[in-house]
């Protein structure tokens, strides 16, 4: 790769250069900058619900598995779809996040990721992310869409094989849901904030 005259690049691959260029996009302190489908998008905060949502499940993951990692806003990238995700929250044994690259998590690193909806990253969050997370092998990808059509679900997807997930669990805000081994987690969605 070198560095050309300026703010560009000459890369070998496409990887190479979108992944640069994710890493030197600037944004408002606090917008999340990810890249989908090769491009890069800068996403606003969040809702204080949405917030909230991220904390309650962060601390309902910590606590099932403590000796994993369980981070917030963890650049996971899917070279395959062209892509540099920032899930809610992704789930990381010890030993894989150590591996890891020094900018992004291999998605077939990471247990489990946590997408919740908002009004910039819905349909993104159930359609791209999902069919991006099941390519790359991700076990368990658990969707909170407080902006459904039908009203606020929690969608568990996993085995995911050729690029698509099974729906392993679907319930609407208010009912628990199960989160299998080694996870063994059932997390409280009557818990939730109002959307």
């Amino acid at each position: 790769m070198d560095v050309l005259d300026g703010d560009y690049i000459h890369a070998e691959n496409e990887w190479d250069e979108l992944s640069w260029l994710w890493q030197r996009t600037e944004a408002p302190k606090g917008c999340r900058v990810e890249l989908v489908d090769g491009i890069v998008t800068v996403t606003p905060l969040a809702r204080v619900s949405h917030q909230f949502l991220v904390a309650h499940v962060h601390r309902r993951l910590c606590a099932a598995v403590p000796t994993w990692g369980v981070h917030q806003w963890c650049p996971v990238a899917v070279p395959s779809w062209r892509g540099i995700y920032l899930p809610d929250i992704t789930v990381v044994p010890e030993e894989e996040l150590h591996a890891a690259e020094e900018r992004c998590l291999p998605a077939a690193a990471a247990a489990l990721v946590v997408e919740i909806t908002s009004r910039a990253t819905a349909r993104i969050d159930r359609t791209v992310k999902a069919q991006a997370y099941a390519s790359a092998g991700i076990p368990l990808y658990l969707l909170l869409d407080s902006l459904a059509p039908d009203g606020p679900v929690c969608t568990l997807h996993g085995s995911p094989e050729k690029g698509t997930y099974r729906e392993l669990s679907r319930v609407p805000f208010g009912e628990p849901i199960a989160l299998p081994a080694p996870f063994d987690l059932v997390i409280d969605t009557a818990e939730f904030p109002e959307a």
